[in-house]
């Protein structure tokens, strides 16, 4: 039987159109718009490598809060979040399949109703008064003898900011490692314990994360993206953008500033092109450590 040679595009062509729409075009559109000084409204005019330069030299809010800030928030959540996914995915899968099922659900659930949680859940925690659930614990251990405004205080803003991003990083990359556990073979547990392999923590080691790499990768890059795309959490536990006084301003929500508040569309496209670099350079990291090598 004889096969078309372009039935494998046919099949192909969804995601590719899609990819393209979706994916190529807003990128294409948003290094164009870089260049360019647009407020919506009246036609771009091109300015060469201003916003760039402006960005790097002049940019004094984003040099001193939003860039540390989004270090310092990348550095934390992206790693814990990853090493956080790994060891309660390990966990899960020494479990049987019905509890298993139901913890994994609980598990991922935050990263499915992120703002739902964040309004109700996180606010409630972290209100400023008596009746606030951090407020009342501390005082009633006697490490605080009057209620922390805790979404004005500067001090508390990005590590609050921190903690809810943690706990809502168990998202796809989260199951994909659990699958990735699930299925590899008990015989290799079996083969390395007769070869030498004593522990849990050799087992990990030698036989766990090698045979799960591809899995492995897609949660580091996930792990990057997320980390850097969680701009919306301070917003919406303080309710503004700028946050108060920028404590937990992420490049993401300096794009919103500009883009949607401000309708600097150019500078906020530049702001986004470096945004995208930056992931760009901690996924190729990624794929660096975990892609199989032929």
């Amino acid at each position: 039987m004889r096969t078309n040679k372009y039935t494998p595009y046919l099949f192909l062509a969804p995601y590719l159109i899609l990819f393209t729409v979706f994916i190529i075009v807003p990128i294409v559109m948003a290094i164009g718009l870089s260049f360019t000084n647009y407020n919506a409204i009246q036609t771009p005019a091109f300015v060469g490598l201003t916003n760039y330069i402006n960005l790097l030299t002049q940019d004094t809010i984003f040099l001193q809060y939003v860039l540390p800030n989004t270090i310092l928030f990348a550095i934390i959540v992206g790693p814990v979040g990853y090493m956080l996914a790994f060891f309660l995915a390990w966990s899960l899968s020494q479990l049987t399949k019905l509890p298993r099922t139901i913890l994994a659900l609980i598990i991922y659930s935050p990263s499915m109703t992120m703002g739902v949680a964040m309004t109700v859940m996180w606010r409630v925690v972290f209100l400023g008064n008596q009746s606030g659930i951090a407020n009342y614990v501390l005082t009633q251990l006697g490490i605080i003898t009057e209620p922390i405004v805790w979404m004005l205080n500067t001090t508390y803003i990005l590590p609050i900011v921190i903690v809810v991003a943690l706990w809502s990083s168990m998202g796809v990359g989260f199951l994909a490692m659990l699958a990735g556990l699930l299925n590899i073979s008990p015989e290799l547990y079996e083969a390395a314990a007769i070869d030498g392999v004593k522990n849990r923590f050799q087992e990990v080691f030698y036989i766990t994360i090698p045979s799960m790499k591809p899995q492995m990768l897609f949660g580091a890059v996930m792990a990057v993206v997320n980390a850097f795309q969680a701009g919306n959490i301070g917003v919406m536990l303080t309710g503004s953008n700028p946050t108060p006084q920028y404590a937990a301003q992420l490049m993401v929500n300096h794009i919103e500033d500009y883009g949607f508040i401000r309708y600097e569309m150019g500078y906020a496209a530049a702001v986004s092109v470096g945004l995208l670099g930056i992931i760009y350079a901690f996924s190729f990291i990624a794929k660096a450590l975990f892609l199989e090598k032929d």
